[in-house]
């Protein structure tokens, strides 16, 4: 019986492993631990259900020696933002991760550094409050974001040219976005099934014991009824109607007739289900927002007034001084900002 021939020899090259894609995180001074831990521990887990390192990771700081989170934690720094201590390529993407006290955090160096970066036509996103620092180095102008709603109010009022939603997170082109908290990992799960495909994603949410995955449809905050315990549906639609009209409030009577109730209806289920009366909840969401832009902000008091819906200063700063216990103006001057002459 002959021999087999030998088998021809092979001219195909071994196929090379596709390159990981790396993420640079960029964490600035008081950064949220949850929303890195998330974005880290996606990727992690994603190398691991594919069995290699389909993704990488460096962190970048401000220093490039330590970052501090919120919580007091040190993190070593990979490389400072000095100009040539780090190549960027255009396929990596750039993440900043914020978290409390973004607008001092957000100093000239960071801005300076996300606009070189956004040259080179690299994706750039924003953790938690990241996105603030996104908008000051002018990168978000015309696109879709999100932030934490907490800082929603203040955004708004200082980038007028950007698409602020509420929803988790947002991809708008090499632009991203997720509001913080566990929406970091609702925004790495999307990246991921993008890449890898939805199969690797729900395996990367399994290993996360993480049952419920968003979309970039679903909104940050709790409904009404949830959040608040209010469950008279007319109800929880006045106060909707009232969280989106801060700056003219719209009067008892006008929201009664607005869900078909009677102004005297409104007033007793406002009692029962708030413990107040429906204009007296309506201050307090007025003067909530007002807090938030004396502290997140450098609008001035007049103009923080006329956003929350007070025609008169005096007005505004005696309201504030009942439900605060402090003025507007000291309010403002306790939050590290020179305080205005407390006049009124």
């Amino acid at each position: 019986m002959p021999l087999a021939p030998p088998p021809a020899p092979s001219f195909r090259r071994p196929v090379p492993e596709p390159r990981p894609r790396r993420f640079v995180l960029l964490l600035l001074d008081q950064f949220s631990l949850l929303s890195f831990a998330s974005t880290l521990e996606a990727m992690r887990i994603a190398n691991r259900m594919l069995g290699r390192n389909a993704y990488v990771w460096t962190l970048v700081g401000e220093g490039g020696r330590e970052a501090v989170c919120s919580c007091g934690t040190r993190f070593v720094i990979d490389h400072g933002l000095e100009t040539g201590e780090l190549e960027l390529d255009r396929d990596d993407v750039v993440i900043v991760i914020g978290g409390m006290d973004v607008q001092r955090a957000t100093t000239r160096a960071v801005v300076n550094w996300l606009r070189k970066v956004a040259r080179h036509g690299t994706a750039v996103g924003g953790m938690c409050t990241g996105s603030y620092a996104v908008a000051r180095a002018g990168l978000l102008e015309g696109r879709r974001t999100t932030i934490h709603w907490e800082n929603h109010d203040s955004f708004g009022e200082e980038f007028e040219n950007v698409a602020l939603t509420k929803s988790v997170y947002v991809v708008d082109g090499n632009r991203l976005s997720s509001a913080g908290g566990t929406s970091a990992i609702d925004l790495m799960l999307s990246l991921i099934a993008r890449d890898h495909g939805e199969p690797v994603a729900s395996a990367v949410a399994d290993q996360l014991i993480y049952s419920s995955i968003r979309t970039d449809q679903d909104t940050q905050r709790l409904s009404i009824p949830t959040r608040i315990g209010v469950r008279h549906p007319k109800l929880a639609q006045v106060i909707r109607i009232m969280e989106g009209n801060i700056e003219e409030p719209i009067s008892p009577a006008s929201l009664a007739a607005t869900v078909g109730m009677s102004t005297r209806q409104l007033e007793r289920l406002a009692r029962r289900y708030l413990g107040r009366s429906p204009k007296r909840y309506y201050m307090e969401l007025r003067l909530q927002k007002a807090r938030n832009l004396l502290m997140q902000t450098d609008m001035s008091v007049i103009n923080v007034a006329i956003a929350c819906g007070f025609t008169s200063p005096s007005h505004f700063s005696k309201c504030y001084r009942a439900h605060y216990g402090t003025t507007p103006y000291r309010e403002r001057g306790a939050h590290g900002a020179p305080p205005e002459p407390d006049t009124v």
